[in-house]
């Protein structure tokens, strides 16, 4: 891709290369003048790379990264007018939104012209922490006296990242914390001094490994924080952790090179990683046998749709029959409906991370909902592109059905508190609002659909492995059937 990208760059004249310079100006024009739904990055070591920040109401404020891809980042390149997207990031890679979060839940198409162009959830919605900037690396502008392909960046965060050296051993250890069982990460390579971790990118994946290492169960919180101490303590050893999440040792994960020197942090405070251990953790397993038995397709007229259309739970080709045809009410919609069940096998509840005054009420549904990306719904064609995607905006959490001899804890309604028991399930039947695929545009063949729950591991747990059911989806001209599921990770 990134070569595909590359060679797309390679002006053919001088002419070409300043005519592309030509075409930054009237961006930097709007964000100078701050125009609304102007968008520049921050916290980079250049000009095309960053957190995200949009303008609105003449306010600059960051974007969160639910369900930012690379469909998304790629809008943001064209739009500061770069050579096209070369990494989006997650996390606060380039360290913590510095402001309020403007726009969360994103989804784009890949056609829009501005970020603004986007569906997401309304102007200040969100349910992000600091630690969940969206960001981007773009390819840079080419010189305009060598109009030539871009050379390899310098970047240092975009260099390759190796595990330990087998010859070495990385120590690691916990301080500044209230007990033995939280605080910054600190690590040592052989006989070299304790340092801390810098922490762009740090998340439950990587907090999962150190926990699991030091015999204290699992993650609870992955923090960038200098909460613990360690900004003007210890000096940063490594950078660039990236761990999948089942790694015995910290030491098995990616980072950058450390034999080389290379420790890049964004900024002085807030760039330690940090966690906080726990024995007890919830563990949610797709009920993938309940997909299969339940899938089917449904002509459904947009008259009926309405309050799902409010959640952008249908495609973006419908909100266009919307906008330019008069009856559009009586258009229908090709649905792929399921029910969609998970199972809380860990040994604690899952209860959803925002407090329970943050919670939204919705008036379709008539409950509060507590989390806004808990599920998503993907397909993609056999070679891996994505082709459809569900875009329930938000869910409530209860006990819908538990083992024998276990009591319903949760429920949605009357303002309850929300959660998942151990033993119970949280099922959402298929007759429900935005419990579908809409399908309408795809052509009939064969494809790949996906169901993944906490799929951006925002809620801990013991393990992420069995979040996901793929399954073999075959669409044909009246039905569809969807077989041989397995579980995956989100």
């Amino acid at each position: 891709m990134g070569a595909q990208l590359a060679a797309a760059a390679v002006h053919q004249s001088i002419q070409d290369a300043r005519r592309e310079q030509q075409q930054l100006v009237p961006r930097y024009i709007k964000t100078l003048n701050k125009e609304e739904g102007a968008i520049r990055l921050v916290g980079g070591d250049a000009e095309y790379e960053g957190n995200i920040e949009v303008l609105h109401n003449n306010k600059w404020g960051a974007v969160c990264d639910d369900e930012w891809d690379a469909a998304e980042g790629g809008i943001v390149c064209r739009q500061l007018g770069f050579l096209g997207l070369r990494r989006y990031t997650h996390s606060g890679y380039f360290g913590p939104a510095r402001r309020r979060y403007w726009m969360d839940n994103l989804y784009c198409e890949g056609h829009e012209q501005e970020l603004t162009d986007c569906h997401f959830e309304g102007w200040g919605i969100n349910d992000c922490e600091p630690s969940e900037a969206a960001g981007v690396i773009c390819y840079p502008p080419t010189d305009a006296a060598t109009w030539s392909a871009p050379a390899a960046l310098e970047d240092d965060r975009l260099l390759p990242k190796y595990p330990i050296h087998p010859g070495s051993r990385l120590y690691v250890r916990l301080r500044g914390g209230r007990s033995r069982s939280e605080g910054r990460v600190e690590v040592r390579i052989d006989g070299q001094r304790w340092g801390s971790i810098c922490a762009d990118g740090w998340s439950m994946l990587e907090a999962n490994v150190v926990c699991r290492q030091l015999d204290l169960g699992y993650a609870r919180e992955a923090f960038q924080t200098d909460y613990f101490g360690g900004a003007n303590i210890s000096r940063p050893t490594l950078s660039g952790t990236e761990c999948y999440g089942n790694e015995t040792e910290l030491a098995d994960c990616l980072h950058h090179n450390h034999l080389r020197g290379i420790v890049s942090c964004h900024g002085n405070r807030q760039h330690v990683a940090a966690v906080i251990c726990d024995y007890r953790s919830p563990d949610l397993v797709v009920d993938y046998y309940e997909i299969e038995q339940t899938a089917h397709l449904e002509d459904r007229p947009m008259l009926l749709m309405q309050c799902a259309m409010e959640e952008n739970c249908v495609s973006s080709e419908a909100y266009q029959i919307q906008r330019d045809s008069p009856n559009w009410r009586y258009h229908t919609r090709r649905l792929l409906k399921f029910t969609a069940a998970a199972i809380n096998a860990g040994n604690t509840d899952f209860r959803p991370f925002k407090e329970k005054s943050q919670w939204e009420w919705h008036m379709c549904h008539m409950h509060y909902h507590s989390m806004e990306v808990f599920a998503t719904f993907d397909i993609f064609d056999l070679d891996g592109r994505k082709v459809a995607q569900g875009h329930k905006a938000s869910f409530c959490l209860e006990d819908s059905s538990c083992l024998p001899g276990v009591a319903r804890k949760y429920s949605c309604a009357n303002f309850g508190d929300q959660g998942i028991s151990v033993n119970c399930s949280d099922v959402y039947l298929y007759n429900l609002d935005c419990q579908w695929v809409d399908i309408t545009e795809l052509p009939r063949g064969s494809y790949i659909l996906k169901i993944a729950i906490n799929p951006e591991f925002k809620v801990a747990e013991m393990s992420y492995d069995n979040n996901a059911a793929i399954c073999d989806l075959l669409y044909a001209e009246n039905y569809a059937r969807v077989d041989n599921c397995r579980l995956a990770r989100p």
